[in-house]
């Protein structure tokens, strides 16, 4: 996902400032591609600063190099599955072997996730009150809950979360100042089987549990990456995800190329369909 604000988002998420567009594809290459064309100023969006028009491939083969890459296993506070951490782990030591000074350190903050779900629940209550009440059944049921438990938050508490935000966004701007990126896992498990909010038998309540790596950075409206690393012992795939300071996307992309360059995604064959 690119810095929020890159590209411009009309008509207006639901979920406010922490909802980010930005461009899914097999390469980063066309990633970058992307954000180039789509990346243009529309006046339409009032959330859109200033607008950063240049062409992301250009810079994208430049390597890791000299960079500081801060490896942060769990954040201080993920319960991370073994296999999906020793695959990360692996690709760290690919970044370090291209020359990024790589340290393993902690960003320094608690898990967000109560300020996040302050603004998300909030966004879904949003959408819930402006859907037709013969239509709400319709809606996908963990949406439909969450959106319950956000149409109870207190104004005061929901006003402490956006302070609470704007904190973490400025320790992780501090962050960088010492470091260009920092490195993470994508996700503490691998997949699990569609139809669930969450990991069957795992004891989670809603979906933002299963992404700590992820939710924080849409809170800070970073840009991020996400690039397959290996495979856990389930056989699916493992994300190794690169976390940039805002208005530096094109860190995210050189990182994520160059991993990308040296160990090259395996995409798995479709089966074939008789007939």
């Amino acid at each position: 996902k690119p810095t929020f604000g890159i590209i411009p988002q009309w008509p207006a998420s639901a979920m406010g400032t922490t909802s980010h567009l930005g461009p899914m594809a097999r390469t980063i290459a066309d990633v970058a591609l992307m954000m180039t064309v789509v990346g243009q100023a529309d006046d339409r969006d009032w959330y859109m600063g200033a607008p950063i028009s240049r062409d992301w491939r250009l810079g994208l083969d430049q390597g890791v190099r000299g960079l500081r890459i801060a490896f942060s296993p769990t954040l201080g506070y993920v319960n991370v599955r073994e296999d999906v951490a020793r695959e990360v782990r692996k690709a760290v030591d690919v970044l370090a072997a291209l020359g990024a000074i790589v340290e393993e350190v902690d960003p320094g903050f608690e898990d967000p996730i109560d300020i996040f779900n302050a603004h998300w629940f909030a966004g879904a209550a949003k959408i819930l009150a402006n859907t037709p009440a013969d239509q709400r059944a319709l809606i996908d049921p963990g949406l439909r809950r969450v959106a319950e438990l956000g149409a109870g938050i207190d104004i005061v508490d929901y006003m402490r979360a956006v302070d609470a935000r704007v904190a973490l966004g400025e320790r992780m701007a501090a962050f960088h100042r010492s470091y260009d990126l920092l490195v993470t896992p994508s996700l503490p498990i691998t997949a699990f089987e569609a139809g669930h909010d969450v990991p069957p038998g795992s004891g989670l309540d809603h979906w933002m549990q299963w992404t700590p790596f992820t939710y924080p950075f849409n809170l800070t409206q970073q840009p991020a990456a996400s690039v397959q690393c290996g495979f856990g012992d389930d056989g699916l795939p493992v994300g190794l995800h690169i976390v940039g300071p805002r208005f530096r996307d094109e860190l995210v992309l050189r990182a994520a190329r160059a991993y990308e360059l040296t160990c090259p995604p395996r995409f798995p064959t479709a089966p074939v369909v008789p007939g």
